[in-house]
């Protein structure tokens, strides 16, 4: 099994970052930090004008956090931890100063719907369903919430989370307004993002960082919610319900 990865590449002032985990493109803390890095690398490379986040393969697009690591986590303070790993990459995305494209080739779910809703614009494959699934794991879409729901209003947001056990079709995503597209194959996926990129990287930089000031405008307290909703994740994940519920997941898988 291939190891975890996140690579940063650059060409024609297009940043391209690409994460990989071998199961489902899920995050543990350690890919969630080098994701932060990453983004705030290209944000402030002067030679990169537009970013391209992405996840490889042609399955998943992410599968959130790592069930591994949850179990793994013994108090408060390394629940906190863990769950700010998912804000801060959420803030990265949100100060970076280059307009970011995310390119969503499957499933989506928890955290993976984070990425997608802290884009600037998302383009999507058919098939990338999305689902909130903390619920039923008894943590709740704490850290991601604020992002989805700037994205998609309040009542998608909240029947993604309540309706935690099933999945929202990619069509379903792009009526409510996470996907600003959707494409019959990866192939047609993968011209429009590029198409968008070209176009983006032609662009003046001055104003497409002032079109995302205006476009984030409002979230300027994030840097403190992020954290207070991670606080409350990271008290959450310790329940025996939690627990019960990931060992029962592993077990069946």
């Amino acid at each position: 099994m291939s190891s975890p990865e996140i690579t940063l590449t650059r060409k024609n002032n297009i940043s391209t970052i690409e994460f990989y985990h071998p199961k489902g493109n899920s995050f543990p803390s350690s890919q969630l930090k080098r994701l932060t890095g990453v983004i705030n690398e290209a944000g402030n490379d002067t030679e990169s004008r537009v970013i391209v986040l992405k996840s490889r393969g042609n399955a998943a697009f992410c599968a959130g956090a790592s069930f591994d690591e949850l179990l793994e986590i013994k108090d408060y303070a390394e629940g906190k931890e863990f769950f700010m790993g998912f804000a801060r990459v959420i803030n990265a995305m949100r100060l970076c100063p280059k307009l970011t494209i995310v390119r969503v080739q499957g499933k989506v779910v928890g955290g993976g719907v984070g990425l997608a809703a802290a884009a600037d614009y998302t383009l999507a494959a058919k098939n990338a369903s999305v689902k909130l699934s903390e619920l039923a794991l008894g943590i709740g879409p704490f850290v991601v919430g604020p992002a989805v729901e700037r994205k998609i209003g309040i009542a998608a947001f909240g029947a993604l989370a309540i309706d935690a056990r099933n999945w929202r079709g990619a069509k379903w995503a792009r009526q409510k307004g996470l996907y600003m597209n959707i494409y019959d194959s990866i192939t047609g996926l993968d011209e429009a993002v590029e198409k968008l990129a070209d176009d983006l990287s032609e662009s003046s930089p001055e104003a497409m960082s002032a079109l995302k000031r205006v476009l984030w405008q409002g979230t300027d307290h994030w840097d403190k919610l992020l954290e207070e909703r991670a606080e409350i994740s990271g008290r959450l994940v310790l329940s025996e319900f939690t627990r019960n519920f990931i060992r029962d997941f592993k077990l069946k898988k």
